[in-house]
């Protein structure tokens, strides 16, 4: 069965990090665009990063810039986010996702997604 499935999540005290890591199996990421989405109680879901596997682009939203990364693992068919300088504001249940193609932005994600994680909580406290 294709999907993706993550992991890292935690529990950080304000101003520390965490990876969360998203594996794919029973497809390769190669031909994929893979983001990070999350969720915080009461609000809709944003888009935080993504990344181009064919061409390695990648973009974040404002709100994370120059604190989060989205490194990419091509052996492992794995993406990760990188948090650090961790804020009580990035509390919320993280996703990722992925679909076929290219994507020129956070924006350029719309239904359907070809693949969704089942997300993993990341609690800051200040």
């Amino acid at each position: 069965e294709a999907q993706l499935v993550e992991s890292g999540g935690g529990l950080v005290q304000a101003g520390g990090s965490l990876r969360l890591s998203c594996a794919a199996s029973g497809f390769t990421l190669d031909d994929y665009a893979v983001g990070w989405f999350r969720q915080a109680p009461g609000k809709e879901r944003e888009g935080v990063s993504c990344i181009n596997s064919r061409y390695g682009s990648t973009y974040y939203a404002d709100s994370v810039k120059g604190r989060f990364t989205i490194p990419k693992d091509n052996a492992k068919n794995t993406v990760y986010l990188q948090m650090n300088s961790l804020k009580p504001e990035d509390t919320a249940v993280y996703y990722c996702a992925a679909d076929w193609g290219v994507v020129y932005g956070l924006s350029d994600w719309s239904p359907p997604v070809d693949y969704w994680g089942q997300g993993t909580q990341v609690t800051v406290s200040s």
